[in-house]
This record gives structure tokens, sequence and C-alpha cells, in this order.
């Protein structure tokens, strides 16, 4: 059963917090009293209850739910919103890098960014009473939720950092005297986080080493020693300073310091043998639209959503036209963003990730109830990895899925420690993991060639590199991973324009994709619902002949192309604070990066 995030009412004092700073009119609730915080955190019992708190910011209308999730990285080097040219509205100002401090999106006192803070609030007072009340010592339940806490107030400012770049560094529940506070430099924030994971990886069990952690919905060594890699390599990373785009000059948080952290962190966790690869990539997606959450598999955690809210495969899967048989949350469910149109031609044709990955049908108006497969146009491509024809249940509710967000999976350490081992030890050292990433992606018919081969003959650390850098694409295309990466590693801007440069070869058929057919032709399968497709694969040019039908596979504008970004990225890594917080931080915040 899906984990119920929920609080007792007797909870509520040590939840429900207010403030300017993050968005609300200052103190409606009083303070717990010691008394109270002493028998809360104490309990094993109560003192989940506060924990499991700390998530409910989560779920809210306009949080991660509503706002973070459909927005935040999207409008990349391989996926972008299918609407990235309209100007109704101010959705596509927040992934073409654009986005203003009165986005009507963004620009609410409930927003994104309060929730994010009421997260935080609601882990401080956790920390601070299991510190002072609980006796949190490894291996205890009590010692359970402290990491817990400390491992879910990272995600929030991690997420924080990658939105904003320096923002207030709350650690602290909030006092008289700390209502307002200006932004802090994101080496203090990171720091901090390193510091606390370290501890939280000390105090969590790995994946079903106890009842707590034998699903994906509550923290695991594995997922904290993750995190804290990934934050390692954020921190070490580049990313836009109001002086430029640069690392860190704090020798704390350089390359030589972390990277040998994060590569430990990875390794510690393939050696656990306690997450693994799902065998093929196709079952890691059916399984996880279907739900299941057991730990000790790919998926890492996820942020868990109730029946009744969470909007993933509402906003990304495979669109549907209207309720069938499939779904039966309304007109227009799913499709919301997509992968580039180039990318299905950037992989390789028996990676087994493509078809998983890209998909070029939507489903169509239902006849009696029953909808098929309808080709659709290039410039709209859907998510394949989100399915409601892959779930066990029907959605009937009209605005939530209730399927949950993966935040991390196993392949991503593979990856990070492929690259922090090439940057250590060099390309022998990474060569097995991403080894193991292609072995997953390709028949064993295949993997001498796609596997073997290819990775061997990448003897040099820079050719190593620009290896996970496409590996990373293919892998994670869809999951809204790839900003913050193509950030750190210094190839937003670059990456960016040449995806632009790869969609006008692939409209005018030239340069790197000058065998893409301009016709596809397609006909349906025995169940008159699936289709099959001739003419995606390059150099597919001729027709089949009698029995297919035709369609034109050209519609890609030269402003659908411009639409991917309308400013420089590399000036606009960074959303800008919006102006509700600027006007009621008593003159503590403003905006950087020319806002």
């Amino acid at each position: 059963m899906k984990l119920a995030i929920k609080l007792s009412l007797f909870l509520l004092p040590l939840a429900v917090v207010s403030c300017k700073q993050i968005g609300e009119d200052l103190l409606t609730v009083d303070s717990p009293s010691a008394s109270s915080e002493a028998v809360i955190f104490s309990n094993p019992d109560l003192a989940k209850g506060a924990v499991d708190g700390i998530k409910i910011p989560m779920a809210e209308t306009n949080s991660y739910r509503g706002r973070w999730i459909p927005f935040y990285g999207m409008n990349t080097d391989t996926e972008w919103l299918n609407s990235s040219e309209s100007t109704s509205n101010d959705n596509a100002d927040l992934v073409v890098y654009d986005a203003k401090p009165n986005n009507s999106q963004m620009n609410t006192a409930n927003n994104v960014w309060t929730m994010m803070y009421t997260g935080i609030e609601r882990a401080n007072l956790c920390i601070r009473g299991l510190r002072a009340y609980g006796n949190p010592v490894p291996g205890s339940d009590l010692g359970y939720l402290l990491g817990e806490a400390l491992t879910l107030r990272a995600i929030y400012y991690s997420d924080l950092v990658k939105g904003w770049g320096d923002v207030p560094a709350r650690f602290e529940p909030i006092s008289t005297a700390t209502v307002y506070m200006p932004k802090s430099s994101r080496d203090i924030i990171y720091k901090q986080l390193l510091t606390d994971l370290a501890e939280a990886e000390t105090l969590v069990p790995w994946p079903n080493g106890s009842a707590a952690t034998s699903t994906v919905e509550r923290i695991n060594k594995a997922f904290v020693k993750g995190l804290r890699a990934r934050v390692a390599l954020a921190a070490s990373g580049y990313s836009q300073y109001p002086d430029g785009i640069r690392r860190s000059t704090d020798p704390e948080l350089s390359v030589a310091k972390l990277y040998p952290v994060a590569l430990k962190e990875c390794r510690d966790i393939i050696a656990s043998n306690s997450a693994k690869l799902d065998p093929t990539f196709e079952g890691l997606w059916r399984k996880y639209n279907q739900e299941v959450i057991a730990a000790g598999n790919e998926s890492l955690w996820e942020i868990p959503f109730d029946a009744g809210r969470g909007r993933v495969l509402f906003n990304f899967a495979v669109n549907h036209a209207a309720n069938d048989q499939y779904q039966q949350m309304g007109s227009n469910r799913g499709g919301q963003g997509g992968p580039l149109p180039n990318i299905w031609y950037d992989f390789d044709s028996k990676d087994t990730r493509r078809n998983v990955t890209c998909v070029p049908y939507k489903w169509g108006n239902p006849v009696a109830g029953k909808a098929k497969q309808e080709v659709g146009v290039l410039n709209r491509w859907y998510f394949g990895k989100f399915r409601f024809e892959w779930m066990n249940r029907l959605v009937t509710s009209p605005n939530d899925d209730g399927v949950n967000k993966i935040y991390m999976r196993y392949a991503e350490i593979l990856l990070m420690a492929a690259e922090t081992a090439n940057e250590v030890e060099g390309p022998s050292a990474a060569a097995p993991y991403l080894k193991e990433i292609r072995n997953r992606a390709f028949a064993a018919a295949d993997r001498p060639v796609k596997v073997e081969n290819y990775v061997n003959a990448l003897s040099s650390k820079q050719a190593m590199f620009n290896a996970i850098v496409d590996e990373h694409k293919y892998e994670f295309t869809g999951e809204m991973e790839r900003k913050l990466a193509l950030i750190r590693w210094n190839l937003l801007g670059t990456n960016m324009a040449d995806a632009k440069a790869r969609l006008t070869e692939l409209k005018n058929r030239t340069g790197r994709y000058e065998d893409v057919p301009s016709v596809l032709y397609y006909k349906y399968a025995a169940d008159n619902e699936t289709l099959i497709i001739y003419g995606l694969n390059r150099g597919e040019n001729t027709n089949p002949g009698a029995g297919w039908s035709s369609v034109d596979w050209t519609a890609l504008s030269d402003s659908k192309i411009a639409a991917l970004y309308r400013k420089n990225p590399d000036t606009r890594q960074f959303w800008p604070i919006w102006q509700v917080f600027l006007d009621a931080s008593n003159n503590t915040l403003s905006n950087d990066y020319g806002y």
C-alpha cells in the first residue's frame, strides 16, 4: 500500500509554520512548548508522525505537485515543453529561460518556494526535538527518524539551490530574530548538506534493512549516499554566480576534494548489493507505472503521492484525447512535455531505451469507449516512460493520478561512479560502470560491438567524459534530471545551442539528419489498437506498398525551434525569486542575474 502522509492534530503546532519570509503572514500559530516537544520526540510513533509531516508540503497544489515537477528541468538538449511557443500564458516563460518575478504560475504566497521552506521548518523542528529528547543513536527508531529528517531537509535545500542559486539558509527553527533573512552563499548550504547527509547515512539502514526501508517511500542508506554524491558533484561543479559561470572558490568544495567523496559513496552503494538495475529498461518503467514500490530495485527514493495527489502522468504521460479504456481523468491528459524531435534519431536504433523513451503517437478519441493509437506530428513527441496504459488501476480523478515521482534511481549511481572514477582514476576505472548501463540498453547479440568495443575505445579522460554526457541523455530523457547535469558540466548553453542546430538540420533534412524520412507509413496490428509504423528509422524512405497509410513527417518550424529558449540559458540558469516574496522580505531579498 502506498504511504499515506498524515499528521495528527496533536502534532499540528510542530508542522504549521507561518512567516513573511516564506510567504505568509507572520506567526499565526504558537510555537510548541518544550514539554510537548519532549512528549512527541521521545515517542517513536509520535515522532514518526512529525517526520512524515515534513513531506506534506511536497503534495500541496502549488508545490512539487503542480509547479516544481511540471516545470523545473524542462527545455534542455533532450526535452521541452510541447507548448514552448505559446504566449497565451506564463507557463512557457518558466522553461524558455525568460521567467519574470511576477510569473502568474509562481507569484503566489502559497507557491513552491513557500512549500520548500515550510518543509524545511518542519524538518528543523523535528531535528531539534529529536536531538534534545530522542537519544537518536544508530540502530534506534528515533535515530532512523533523525536520519530521515536530515535527508528530507537536504532534499528541499538541494532543490532550492537548483532552482534559485543562493537562497536563505535556515538550519534552526524560526525565531523572532530570524524572521527576515538575506540570501546565503550556496557554498554554506552545500557544506551543511554534505555534513548532514554524512550523519544521516550512519542512522538509516540499507534498503530492506528494516521495516521502514522496505519501500522506496521512506529514506534508506543507498538513497542518502546517492544524494550525498549528487550534492558533492553539484557543489564542486559549475553554476551561475552574479560574477559569471564558475566553480566555487571554496577549497572544501573543489573537484579534488569532492569527486573522491562522490566516488566512495557510489562505490559503497554498488558494493552493498542493496539496489540494482532492472533487467530491462521497459520492465523498469512498466513497474514504475504499476506503482511497484518495493525497495531493493532500481528506484532508490520516490516522492510519495497518495492516490488523490500528484500529477506526474497527468502532465507527462503519452497524451490521451479523452476518457478511454486506460484513463478516466478527462480530455487531453498527458503530453505537456516530450523529447526533442531529434532525440529518437540520436539514439542508436538498437538501443532498447529508444522506443520506451520516445513515443511518436497519441491516443485518439475513443469509439464506444475504446481509443487507439494515432500517429502524431514530428514536432510533438511524448515521454513513453509515463503511460496510463501501463498502470494497474484506472485513474478517475480529474486532476491527480497519484503516481509517485522517482527522485533517484540506481542508474544515476552508476553514471556518477563512472564520471568520478574517470576524473579520479582514469577511463579504465570508469569503464565497468558505463558498460553496466549499456549492457542493459542493448540485446546480448549487440553487446560485443555496442558495449565492449564502444567502451574499450574510450581511451582518454575527455572521450570517456563525452560518452558519459551522451549516456546520461539516453538514460534520463524525460526525467528532468538533465538541466542540473548540464549546468554543473558547464554545458548548458553549448548543448542548448547544439540542440537548436540539430533541430534545424532535422527540419531541413541536412547534416546529421539528411537520411531521416519525410513520410511515415502506418497500419494497425490485429488488435486494431496498436500502430505499426514504417519510416521512423533512418533510411526507411521506400513506400512499403498496399495496406499502409501515409502521413507527412515534416512539421517542424523555425519558430518552434527558436522557442526552445528565448534568453541565453547560461544567463538564466536560475529562476528569479518571485515578487510576492521580495515584497514580504522587509528588503532583505533581491534578485541577481539581471532580473
